[in-house]
């Protein structure tokens, strides 16, 4: 079962408001959106908005920036990890004060949860005459501690409305320092420095922070909102404002993606590898053999785990391989992995498949582009079946052949040699996935190359129904 906490929406919140689509940023291919020449607003009293979920951290790169504003961005909202950041993926807050750049503080505490969706409001009034309210951070409904190198200078000009217009979306203005994860509702108010309830809301029953909708929220003369609703156009800004679109930057139709703060699609744990330190890229759905090549099993597995007993449906997802398989170089272990096998260590891999619950693709004779359907079929006695290119080609069951479902089991990937790429599909498919067919799971949810055969998408939504 999914677990929720009030501190991290993961979606599975029946909100009365859903969000159909969130955008996909990937570093790896520079993708952002930008704009510029947009006309002047007001510069000392704003308020930005956007839901996030994070795909990568401990990267190892400086910074991944959520915005940035004037001509060099020297105003930016975003995640640093190098030794300047206390304890690492925490967020800082840089303000220009008319070409003056000031460093005004970090929330300390570090936003490594890649399985859920956060909200992020930075709110900004600098004619305020408490100099600590000229600035405000809230995360999921709940202000944050800033911890203060500087606060604004009373009435100062920040730059974020000024008549360069230059603002960016998941990256700095440069491109540099880009974003990796998903980001849905984009808002900039103009004018109006507001509270996080003009774009969430606490649920009454578990008290998780969700949305709601501000398509009709007044966003002053340069305030914008983004849905991301069309994938023709992603840098697409919503009717009702003054603004026009964003420029895109490498991004195509396929970074459109339904994984939502509403609807919370499963992805690879980017913080657990069980063998190795995969690459793991395009919104936690590729993992890619490391350097090395040969022996190296590089095993990860699902943010979203089942109980095969007690689930009252069963569930599917599918993979694509980059290239034909040998089992001596390069090989993609496919299947499940139970919840007591999640330790570290080089007996992961072999524990999975002496289970029973996983398979590798070079057994069947795996090319390159095939696609597999993993179906696990739930009740008093657990069967995963696994399906290359829509044919039937291993059956596992629980309680046959020393096969044993545990209480809790995961989506198990494990990839050997180098550059070999396993390609996710759980709700909506990897960018690099091979999709062509379109079919849904028995809710209308999901993106598959084939029929999923009865079982349901890996998401909240189903979880919250099913799971």
């Amino acid at each position: 079962m999914e677990v929720l906490q009030r501190t991290a929406n993961r979606g599975s919140i029946s909100t009365g408001y859903d969000i159909d689509n969130s955008l996909k940023l990937e570093s790896d291919n520079s993708e952002y959106l930008k704009a510029e020449g947009r006309p002047a607003g007001n510069q000392q009293v704003w308020t930005w908005s956007c839901w996030l979920k994070r795909t990568e951290v401990n990267n190892g790169v400086v910074a991944q920036y959520m915005f940035s504003a004037g001509s060099d961005g020297k105003l930016g909202l975003y995640f640093r990890d190098d030794s300047s950041s206390t304890g690492g993926d925490t967020i800082f807050i840089y303000v220009d004060e008319g070409n003056s750049l000031k460093w005004i503080g970090e929330l300390r505490v570090s936003f490594r949860d890649t399985s859920a969706w956060y909200h992020i409001v930075i709110a900004v009034d600098s004619t305020d005459g408490t100099a600590a309210d000229r600035t405000k951070i809230y995360v999921n409904g709940v202000q944050q501690t800033i911890t203060f190198n500087a606060t604004l200078n009373q009435n100062s000009n920040t730059r974020i409305g000024d008549s360069g217009g230059k603002l960016s979306i998941g990256a700095k203005m440069d491109g540099s320092y880009e974003f990796n994860g998903y980001m849905a509702e984009v808002v900039l108010v103009d004018g109006s420095q507001l509270t996080p309830t003009s774009f969430g809301e606490f649920d009454d029953d578990s008290g998780i922070w969700k949305p709601k909708d501000v398509s009709s929220l007044s966003l002053g003369n340069a305030g914008f909102y983004m849905n991301f609703d069309d994938s023709s156009n992603l840098g697409k800004v919503q009717t009702g404002t003054n603004q026009g679109n964003f420029d895109l930057n490498n991004i195509a139709a396929a970074d459109q993606a339904t994984d939502t703060p509403t609807n919370n699609g499963c992805t690879l744990n980017v913080l657990a590898s069980l063998e190795g330190s995969n690459d793991i890229t395009e919104g936690a759905l590729v993992s890619t053999g490391k350097a090395g090549g040969g022996g190296n099993f590089n095993g990860t597995y699902g943010t979203m785990g089942i109980d095969p007993f007690n689930s009252s449906v069963d569930w599917y997802w599918e993979i694509e391989t980059s290239i034909g398989t040998s089992g001596s170089d390069t090989d993609i272990g496919i299947g499940w992995i139970k919840e007591s096998r999640i330790t570290s260590g080089s007996t992961a891999y072999n524990n999975v498949y002496a289970d029973g619950i996983s398979r590798y693709s070079s057994q069947t004779a795996n090319a390159a582009g095939d696609i597999w359907g993993v179906l696990l079929e739930t009740g008093a006695t657990p069967v995963m079946k696994l399906y290359r290119n829509d044919s039937l080609i291993y059956t596992s069951t629980h309680g046959s052949g020393g096969v044993s479902f545990d209480t809790l089991m995961f989506p198990y990937i494990t990839v050997k040699g180098t550059s070999v790429d396993a390609r996710l599909n759980f709700l909506n498919p990897a960018s690099s996935f091979s999709i062509a067919s379109g079919n849904t799971d028995p809710n209308g949810y999901g993106n598959f190359e084939f029929d999923p055969k009865g079982g349901y998408a890996l998401c909240t939504k189903n979880l919250a129904e099913y799971g």
